[in-house]
């Protein structure tokens, strides 16, 4: 009778016990994934109090039911803990992130991040930018010098730890690029642009071999726009005059700085950043840097 009571017991502490173990399960709510990409993760796990995931590349999270950026391609085993007191539970499925369409570069900074789309029609500039971004040579570089209503500036290596008041703006890595002028690649807003020494020693328009500007600039009207066509001997497409009268941009550059990429998602990310409080030489008096990461 006794052992029949214990054995009883037994299989209750037993039943007991299984019923508040863990269930870990979760699935993803997108089938394909190009990079970069957002992935939200769904939590389907049962009996659990708290939560631990692993995305594969690094990173954790607590939170029930996740977001997760990822920056590259490649395979990644998502593991899920599920937690119950001292009892917990694991389950891991494999997530593909397909490699972008294109040259794809995230320029990250303290005021959110741009997703910047490089130019196959620019190839020398598309091909050096990528190869310092590789190099992490644009890491912790400032945005030096910042001009509300007309672009933001960066790429200069000595801004680099550069103290307060140190004079920017003239460093690089030792050469330049030849100047890929298009016609059809104009300064609208989000446009990435190469900066350049002015004409009177840099008659061929080469572009600095690493600093760079992106246009904020203003809404430019038909009259405006017919005064940059004759003056510079441009024809504008409709469609390039609708860009320039709805979103904005800079005219007076085309053809003379060469652009070769634009901001295809963080366009607000320039406005927070040229909106910032400068001093005489344009610098942000609070330090803006960068991290730009290649996406692939």
């Amino acid at each position: 009778m006794i052992r029949e009571k214990a054995l009883g017991y037994l299989f209750c502490l037993l039943i007991f016990t299984a019923c508040n173990r863990p269930i870990a399960q979760f699935v993803t709510s997108q089938e394909r994934m190009m990079a970069p990409s957002n992935v939200n993760f769904v939590n389907k796990s049962e009996k659990a109090e708290t939560f631990l995931w692993d995305f594969g590349d690094g990173n954790t999270s607590e939170d029930i039911n996740p977001t997760h950026r990822y920056v590259r391609s490649g395979k990644y085993t998502v593991v899920l803990s599920a937690i119950n007191g001292k009892k917990i539970r694991k389950t891991e499925q494999m997530i593909s992130i397909d490699p972008p369409q294109g040259s794809l570069v995230e320029i990250q900074t303290n005021y959110g991040n741009m997703l910047v789309k490089l130019y196959d029609e620019t190839p020398q500039h598309r091909d050096n930018f990528l190869k310092l971004s590789e190099e992490g040579f644009f890491n912790d570089l400032l945005f030096h010098r910042v001009i509300q209503g007309f672009m933001i500036q960066g790429g200069d290596p000595t801004s680099k730890g550069a103290g307060p008041g140190a004079r920017l703006g003239s460093g690089g890595p030792g050469y330049q690029v030849p100047a890929e002028f298009n016609s059809s690649l104009i300064h609208k807003k989000g446009a990435l642009s190469a900066a350049r020494t002015g004409d009177a020693v840099n008659p061929e328009k080469k572009s600095s071999g690493s600093q760079f500007y992106i246009v904020q600039g203003q809404p430019v009207d038909e009259a405006q726009l017919q005064m940059f066509e004759r003056r510079k001997g441009l024809e504008y497409s409709e469609e390039q005059k609708e860009i320039y009268e709805n979103e904005g941009g800079t005219p007076f550059l085309d053809m003379d700085y060469t652009v070769f990429g634009e901001v295809i998602d963080g366009l607000d990310v320039i406005d927070k950043i040229a909106g910032v409080q400068t001093d005489a030489a344009d610098r942000p008096t609070e330090d803006v840097k960068m991290k730009i990461v290649v996406i692939k």
